[in-house]
């Protein structure tokens, strides 16, 4: 009767211990609370959201659509996404594995013997139920083992330890996948980016060589006035160093243009060649205006957003998984098969072997390591929560300041368009003056100076115009989908 007392105290303990242990594992962490995301950008809502256009629809030139596509296809940074999308894919289908019984087949041959003063070699030698009146030795003194049979082994998961890393490794995975699309996100801007930048330097080109036709007669006019005795020396001097300036500055930007064609080669993943563009698009119209929409909605279209939440979950998971580490494992292992010490006798019913054991562990001692473990789990889980918090704070902030900066290029072009217009005009007034003895050859060289500057300035400011409408639709979170 007492020994039933203890009993049921010790069965009442350990469920205690168990229910106790379910209550632990349940309780949340405290975590840092996050600002929540403002309503809108600016005062007043916009309807719509551009980051749900196609890339293709948005970027109404074919010629870079067409540069887009094949840069997709051939990628290596896209390629190699994929791959940690498989890395993700297996360690998904490894942490299922871990909730199912592992089955493994044996099988072995070998030979024993077992010392004479042991408690095996006195019973193989004679035991008290045998009717060896000789006291021969009945079993071969070097025993033969044939075996051939299943072992398995399982842990039973008590607290669903297993189960919520089968969980953190499928958040790891989808962050793999959003990954990717940060990924795609990142190249159709870059090639955008590259192509508009390849058309700028064309126009540039086209101006500069313009430009150096009109230069190029300037100074034959001004060898001739000097010949006439209308002009000197230094003047014909100024002239040729500014036709040597402009030649210069054509053979910088043909440099660039063959940088930047190989920077698109490289990002479509081949080895170099021509580039097809249309220059004429450039100053094309801008494409319509950009709708923003909700800052709330970059929680699903930003890749990096979602790929930081999916991170955060998986964190998660690890802290729960730490937590039930410091709790007990039950793990079932079992047997079955034939076992003789005679070949002739292994396939017999009497040969049938088998055994199942249930083990309980529990840490008790020493669990320093366990405690750091979970301490590195509940700070990873605290980054993760930080690293979501900058992501949703900087895809706001790129949205608004591209914002801002697309409604301030607007009026820069309108007053550089102005600019280049009058400085244009004031190029011939300059020549004008200066055939008439009213104006020097250096008030000629100023303007056709400042004429150029202002054009190669407004063709920078339609650059940036067109790369403000690559990064807010990138920032937006579009062209992935």
């Amino acid at each position: 009767m007492r020994n039933l007392t203890y009993k049921n105290i010790l069965i009442v303990s350990a469920l205690l211990f168990l229910f106790s242990g379910c209550k632990l594992l349940k309780t949340p962490e405290q975590l840092p609370s996050l600002p929540a995301v403002p309503e809108a950008y600016s005062k007043a809502k916009q309807e719509g959201n551009s980051a749900e256009i196609h890339w293709k629809t948005y970027f109404s030139d074919t010629t870079l659509t067409a540069l887009i596509d094949t840069a997709l296809n051939n990628n290596i940074d896209i390629r190699l996404a994929m791959q940690r999308i498989e890395m993700g894919r297996a360690q998904v289908e490894q942490a299922k594995g871990l909730t199912l019984p592992f089955v493994s087949g044996v099988g072995s041959v070998g030979q024993r013997r077992f010392g004479k003063y042991t408690m095996d070699g006195i019973g193989n030698y004679d035991t008290n139920f045998s009717n060896n009146i000789t006291k021969d030795q009945n079993i071969p003194e070097y025993l033969p083992d044939f075996n051939i049979g299943l072992q398995s082994s399982w842990e039973i998961d008590i607290w669903g330890k297993l189960r919520t890393r089968k969980e953190a490794a499928l958040a790891r995975y989808l962050a793999t996948v959003e990954g990717r699309n940060f990924v795609i996100t990142n190249l159709i801007a870059d090639i955008a980016f590259a192509y508009y930048e390849l058309l700028a330097f064309e126009n540039e080109l086209d101006i500069i060589r313009e430009n150096i036709a009109l230069q190029d007669n300037e100074l034959s006019i001004i060898r001739i006035q000097k010949d006439a005795g209308r002009a000197n020396e230094l003047a014909v001097n100024q002239f040729e160093a500014q036709l040597l300036n402009s030649k210069s500055f054509e053979v910088e930007i043909v440099q660039r243009i063959i940088e930047t064609e190989n920077r698109i080669n490289l990002l479509s993943g081949r080895f170099p060649q021509p580039i097809r563009r249309n220059k004429a698009r450039f100053t094309t119209p801008l494409p319509a205006l950009v709708h923003v929409g909700i800052p709330a909605e970059l929680l699903k279209n930003r890749p990096d957003v979602r790929q930081a939440e999916y991170e955060l979950m998986a964190t998660k998971a690890h802290v729960y998984i730490a937590k039930a580490a410091f709790y007990p494992s039950l793990n079932l292992t079992a047997a079955l098969g034939l076992q003789s010490f005679n070949p002739e006798f292994l396939i017999t019913p009497h040969s049938i072997a088998y055994n199942i054991v249930g083990g309980l562990t529990a840490p008790l001692f020493n669990k320093s390591a366990l405690k750091a473990e979970l301490k590195t789990a509940r700070a990873t889980q605290v980054e993760a929560l930080y690293n979501y918090q900058k992501s949703i704070l900087n895809g706001y902030f790129e949205v608004y300041n591209q914002m801002a900066l697309i409604n301030n290029l607007e009026k820069l072009h309108t007053l550089k368009t102005s600019e280049a217009t009058v400085l244009n005009k004031s190029i011939q007034t300059a020549s004008d003056l200066f055939s008439t003895g009213r104006a020097s050859y250096l008030e000629v060289i100023l303007n056709r100076k400042n004429a150029l500057q202002s054009k190669i300035e407004l063709i920078d400011v339609r650059k940036r115009q067109y790369y403000s409408l690559i990064n807010i639709y990138r920032a937006l979170g579009g062209g992935w989908k």
